[in-house]
This record gives C-alpha cells, structure tokens and sequence, in this order.
C-alpha cells in the first residue's frame, strides 16, 4: 500500500498524527464486529436449537430499535468534539453486550444484549470516516477511504481466522470472548490518535479551509438537507434494498453448512467470511484508486450487480465447496459498497456540514433493510426452504440495481450542494 501520510494535513502532520494509526483502528475495529453477526445466528441455530422465527425477532427487533438512532448519532457526531470518545463509548458497550451472550445466551438477555450491540455497532463507520475527512486533504480522500477499508477487511480475515480457531478448539460460545480482548485494543488504537490533528470543520463535510465554501460560510446546513438532496434520497432507498438483500445471504449459507457439518458449524462459516473478505481487500484499493476517474455510479453499478447473481448461484447446490466458492461474490459487492458510499456521502453533503448527519441517515435506511431481512428471511425458510429464500432476496436486489440505474445520479465533481445552488440562484 502506498504511504497514506502524502495526503494529511498540515494541521495533522504538526500534531503528530501517524497514518498506521488509522489503519489499526480499522483493523481492529473489524475484529470487534467480526466476532459477532453471522457467528451469533449459527451459534443460536445450532447449538441452543432455537428456530429461524425466533432468531429472526431477535435479529429484527434489535435492528429496528438501533436503526432508530442512526441519524441522531449521525447528528451528534457532527457536533461533537469528542469523535474519538464516541469510538470508546461504542466499544465498551459491543464488550459487555458480547459478554452478556456469552454468559446468558437465552431469549431475553440476547435480545437486550444484540439490541444494545445495534444501537452502537455503526457508531463506527461515521464516526472513522469523519475522522478520515478531518485529517486528510480532499484530492486524497478516495485512496484513503479504499485504504480505510481494505484494512477493515484484513481485520475481517484475521477475526474470522481466529473465531474458527477457536470455536473448533474450544466452543462457539468462546467466540463471544473475544469482542473483550480486541475492544480494549482497538480503543488504545483510536486513542493514539492526536484529538488536535482533526479538522473538526473538515470531519463534518465543510470545505477545506483554504477553498472558498460551497455555501459562504462555515454554518451548517439544516436538517431538510437531507430530504432536499434528491440523490441522496435515491441512494438511501438504494442502500435500504441493497442490504434487505444482502444481509440475510452469509447467515442463511452458515446454516445450511452448520446442518451439513454441525461439528465443523464455526469453521465453516470463517471460511465464508475469509473466502469474501481475502477479495474485498484488493477491490477496496481498487475502488479507492479508481473512484476519482471513472466516476462513483459505474463502481456502484458492478457492486450492485453482482448481488443477483449471487443470491442465484446459492440455489444450485448445497455442496460446502460450491457455497464457499460463491461467497467470493460478496467481497465484490461488499467490498465496493464499503468503500465507495463514504465517497458518494461526501461528495452529496460537501460544504453543507452535514456529513455524519447523512451518514447516520444512510446508516438507518441499511437497517432498515437488514433488520427487515432477518424476520423475512426466518419466515420464508421456516415455511419455504432456502432455495425460495435465496431467489425472493434475488428479486430485491435486482429492484435496487434497477434503482440504482435509473435515478441515481453520478456525484464525482462538482459538489452537489453547489450545483443545486446554482439552479436556486
């Protein structure tokens, strides 16, 4: 990878800042989600021989009160000073929820523990890529944000490795153990950070303080930004399919191996993520290294699209090789995904100061979809089978590439904010 600290600013570079410092924070920060998600549904399924239904309301109504306070997070991280102690805050709360499965994995302390875990869990995102905007230059911030997330893929790896070590030589349950250990690492990581090398005008979405702004000053935008940014409402509603179709698939696959090879359940589902994760890596700095030319809608368009394809491919056989080899398609997808939508927030909310405000927003129209898909997807297995399940998230994810294609603008370039400033004049 090439030297990250080219691109920071001078206000970061004076206090000291370290670019491998931001790249353990995303490491570490896939560490401490990695040993949650997927393991936790074939955890349940498995070995506390609960039904899809009820991992299904577990997983729905978690999301759904967590998505609730996306956007306010959003809206908090944007005014706050203290980016770095929200990271904190977040990672002590995913530790006990983690602990708590762990020493109570039944219906109640579950459902308040993954509640809990949701409401916080994407507190990161925003939270990592605001302290990106606030310390590098913008003609720098696509290869860093392709940065930011082949290093959330490499810790993707490396937990998914660890959790399958683990969970064969100990238990699945020992998994849970191990948000703890890499919480405490990752806020030593995100605290080596200088608080005094982030912008915190840039780290909100304002302009660079050299650069004249889009709006003629340095106050924020109001709250109707969001719903005046058509483009950013189409992306929204985008995401929102996207991960409605997305999110049931890596579970549903741990499952169907775990009935295949219950002795191997954790082993098998680390290979999944592995398998997905060792591609996300290098189409993440792709992503990063291509974004400013060819434009963000095309990269999403292959992101998008690889999805279907996907989904179908699962329905051909239920054979260990074929649905680890077509999991390689999620690193596609998610790999783009993951590294181009802090670019096209960016590029939408540039010089409104409501960065993290539209990531939070974002965030929730992803958890909407997500939460939704998991009671969906408990209801159709339960009464359909895996197959009917996989085509009908299919079906929804061409709707979004659909979408997608037809009303999603291209954002490279001049800021959206500006143009529409433009046709108002």
């Amino acid at each position: 990878m090439a030297n990250s600290e080219d691109g920071v600013t001078r206000q970061a570079r004076d206090a000291g800042f370290r670019a491998r410092s931001l790249d353990a924070v995303n490491f570490l920060l896939a560490d401490v989600r990695g040993a949650l998600g997927p393991y936790l549904n074939v955890f349940l399924i498995t070995q506390r021989h609960w039904s899809q239904t009820e991992v299904g309301w577990v997983t729905t109504i978690g999301g759904l009160i967590g998505l609730v306070a996306q956007t306010p997070a959003g809206a908090a991280i944007d005014a706050t000073r203290q980016k770095r102690g929200a990271v904190v805050l977040a990672l002590i709360v995913l530790a006990i929820g983690a602990a708590v499965i762990f020493a109570a994995p039944t219906f109640w302390p579950v459902l308040i523990a993954n509640t809990g875990m949701a409401v916080v869990g994407d507190v990161f995102g925003p939270a990592v890529a605001a302290v990106t905007l606030g310390l590098y230059a913008r003609k720098q911030l696509a290869r860093r944000m392709g940065r930011n997330s082949a290093f959330d893929h490499a810790g993707n790896v490396a937990i998914a490795a660890a959790a399958g070590g683990v969970g064969y030589l100990f238990s699945q349950r020992a998994v849970f153990l191990m948000v703890p250990v890499f919480a405490i690492l990752a806020v030593l990581a995100i605290l080596s950070i200088p608080s005094k090398a982030i912008d915190q005008n840039r780290a909100r979405g304002f302009d660079d303080a050299d650069a004249r702004p889009v709006q003629g000053s340095q106050a924020p935008s109001g709250y109707l930004t969001l719903l005046r940014c058509r483009p950013l409402v189409v992306f929204g509603l985008c995401v929102m399919l996207f991960h409605f179709a997305n999110a049931p698939l890596l579970p549903l696959v741990g499952q169907k191996l775990a009935q295949s090879h219950p002795a191997l359940a954790t082993a098998m589902m680390s290979a999944c993520i592995i398998a997905a994760q060792l591609i996300m890596l290098p189409v993440a700095l792709a992503v990063g290294r291509t974004a400013d030319r060819v434009g963000r809608k095309p990269i999403l368009l292959l992101g998008f699209g690889v999805l279907p394809v996907r989904a179908l491919l699962y329905t051909f056989s239920n054979s260990a090789p074929w649905l680890i080899a077509v999991q390689l398609l999620d690193g596609v997808g998610a790999g783009i995904y993951g590294a181009i939508t802090p670019l096209v927030i960016a590029d939408l909310m540039r010089g409104t100061g409501r960065y993290n405000l539209a990531q939070g927003a974002v965030a929730t129209m992803q958890g909407v979809g997500a939460s939704l898909s998991g009671l969906a997807a408990g209801i159709i297995v339960d009464h359909a089978g895996y197959s009917p399940a996989f085509l009908s998230f299919g079906v929804a994810a061409c709707v979004a590439l659909a979408a997608l294609v037809l009303a999603m603008p291209e954002t490279a370039g001049e800021p959206v904010s500006l143009r529409a400033a433009r046709r108002t004049d």
